[in-house]
């Protein structure tokens, strides 16, 4: 009996010995399993984004160009192999990483993959003789739908390894140079397709459009309207709206919104970008923000088509294409128009003027700055709050935060206010004779409050600025050094900046030991920016000037010295000499509208190696300044 349990409990004992290996074996196995999946999709992710790359390659050329049959089937033959790469990775995490996938992946992505996977079905089934559902069979089997599919899926990919990269640790301002770099040389081809233009345009004519549109500048060599087809107007309206809100916005709304595996620190970089106060409300802070846009401008494009129908003498749906790009270009601040004379075109000027009310209030409306339409929208949402409280919870106190209105918002509101209104009022009595002459009363204040506005940085010209007294001009270009408010679609070196010179200044002639504002204490490191963004927005305008004077001596000085302000400070506005610039100079200025799109600041920081901060404090000195 005794032998009996002896050999029991050995048997047990190999038992357990040989499962605990096998165990380990298997573990082992799928240890390495695990590695060799996600290596394989780490692979299929590169393969997946330069298929992305040729497939837009190959849909931008079977756009833009007209093509032989044997050429579409060509490319066609390109677009194929890219969507079986696109199905292919589909597949692979949908059935070998189909853990991962379900954690990384929200209701919009799933929503593209399931798409891609449609796009199997002319390979499995036939299009059938008898359809059940006629107009569903003929949108899943057509070249349309494949094309759409396919894009879409590209711009995801793309755009998800593009942010993944700021979980690397990229330098955050070389980044977002890099990506506005990127889409000028982009549009800059696009513009040049056979399709988006009615005749040839040069290189550097396209180049600086590209640049000016994303920039949102708005000059540019050559006439809109009469140069661009309808396809080069839209990629010239996509431009200026990817410039307008800038392209890490873009592509971190694709990543974060379609896809949920990011770092912490491509969220903290992002959650400053968007001026988001937590990680938790990044996404709707980004929602905020896309929503606020699209809504306006769709309201702003509702609004300019009810002032100009049956105006104008186009057909409705030239109408409603100028007013959605017209819209478009007033939010983004980027002057833009695909109407012959712009804003000057005779039948606006002799015509409704609500149109210059509705522009003024969408420049306004993008030139505020993203930061204080959060911090509206915060507001709002702490008046409900307070309200809905009141309402139901009458037998406990509700704890109103002190400071509902940051700093900044009053700020901006402050200094904002008060330029527009010397702007206004200024244009008003120094023009009332001069260019406003032979308007009525309501005409003349109409365009002193939109040529109050345009300048900060919209560019929109209703008055031909070479005509204006020459104090006026000064204060128009005093008007677009300054531009819009911080984070926004306006150019200059903003009110934000603006308001801190002025407050700096005030506490050093009232011998104030710090600078305050609205019983809040700026802080010494927004002040020493200020000053630095000042000193050089001086300096770059001084270089670039000289640059251009130098390559067109022939030229007006005072036309390429307003022509450089406009550029470089990202207005628009001109004297009338853009189209007689020689390439030096058109390249001279595309570089100034670029710097002042991101910021020479930034730019310089991302470049420049920071200093280590020594441990040890240096006795102070003063400089004599008097």
């Amino acid at each position: 009996m005794a032998k009996r349990e002896n050999n029991k409990s050995t048997f047990l004992k190999k038992l357990r010995h040989h499962v605990w290996v096998w165990g380990n074996a298997i573990a082992r196995f799928l240890n390495r399993g695990m590695v060799i999946i996600s290596r394989i999709s780490q692979i299929l992710m590169v393969i997946t984004v330069i298929a992305a790359l040729l497939c837009l390659v190959a849909l931008v050329i079977r756009t833009g160009y007209d093509h032989t049959p044997v050429e579409i089937r060509q490319i066609h033959s390109m677009i194929r192999i890219t969507q079986g790469i696109f199905i292919v990775n589909v597949l692979f995490n949908l059935v070998l990483n189909l853990r991962n996938t379900i954690r990384n992946t929200r209701l919009i992505k799933w929503i593209v993959d399931i798409s891609v996977l449609l796009t199997l079905l002319p390979w499995i089934y036939p299009y059938p003789s008898d359809p059940w559902i006629p107009w569903l069979e003929s949108l899943l089997y057509s070249n349309k739908f494949l094309y759409t599919v396919l894009a879409c899926y590209s711009i995801v990919a793309i755009c998800y390894a593009v942010f993944k990269l700021i979980g690397r640790r990229t330098n955050p301002s070389l980044l977002m140079s890099g990506s506005f770099l990127v889409f000028i040389i982009i549009g800059s081809f696009l513009l040049m397709l056979p399709k988006c233009t009615y005749g040839s345009i040069s290189y550097i004519d396209s180049l600086f459009v590209s640049t000016s549109a994303v920039s949102i500048t708005g000059l540019t060599p050559v006439d809109i309207p009469a140069t661009f087809t309808p396809l080069g107007q839209i990629i010239i309206a996509i431009l200026i709206q990817i410039g307008a809100l800038g392209v890490m916005t873009f592509t971190s709304f694709f990543a974060l919104f379609f896809s949920g595996s990011t770092s912490i620190y491509s969220q903290l970089m992002l959650k400053d970008m968007v001026y988001s106060k937590t990680l938790s409300s990044l996404i709707p802070t980004l929602l905020y923000i896309l929503g606020f846009t699209i809504a306006v401008e769709a309201i702003g494009a509702v609004l300019v088509f009810l002032t100009i129908h049956g105006t104008l003498s186009i057909t409705i749906g030239q109408e409603i294409a100028f007013s959605a790009f017209h819209s478009l270009s007033a939010f983004c601040n980027a002057g833009f128009s695909i109407l012959p004379d712009g804003m000057a075109n005779p039948m606006l000027m002799n015509g409704n003027t609500s149109v210059y009310w509705v522009t003024s209030l969408l420049i306004i409306s993008g030139s505020i700055g993203f930061p204080m339409l959060v911090n509206i929208r915060d507001v709002i949402g702490l008046r409900l709050k307070s309200l809905r409280h009141r309402l139901f919870h009458r037998d406990t106190t509700y704890i109103k935060p002190v400071h509902i209105y940051n700093m900044n918002t009053k700020i901006v509101s402050v200094t904002f206010a008060i330029l527009f209104l010397i702007g206004a009022l200024g244009f008003f009595f120094l023009e009332f004779n001069n260019s406003l002459a032979g308007m009525s009363l309501w005409e003349k204040i109409t365009q002193a409050v939109f040529n109050s506005a345009t300048p900060r940085s919209a560019g929109f010209s209703s008055v031909n600025p070479a005509g204006f007294m020459p104090v006026t001009l000064l204060l128009v270009m005093f008007l677009m050094w300054v531009g819009g408010a911080s984070q926004s679609t306006g150019g200059g070196v903003k009110v934000n900046t603006l308001a801190a010179i002025w407050l700096n200044l005030r506490a050093i002639l009232t011998g104030a030991p710090k600078v305050t504002a609205f019983r809040r204490t700026v802080s010494i490191g927004s002040v020493r920016r200020a000053n630095a963004v000042v000193a050089i927005s001086i300096l770059s305008y001084l270089i670039f000037s000289l640059l251009v004077v130098g390559f067109d001596p022939d030229l007006p000085v005072r036309d390429l010295l307003f022509e450089t302000l406009s550029a470089l400070f990202t207005v628009g506005s001109s004297l009338g000499v853009t189209d007689r610039l020689s390439d030096a100079s058109e390249i001279t200025l595309s570089i100034a509208m670029f710097l002042g799109r991101v910021g020479l600041i930034s730019l310089l920081s991302g470049l420049m190696r920071h200093r280590h901060v020594p441990g040890v404090t240096y006795p102070s000195d003063n400089i004599i300044i008097n």
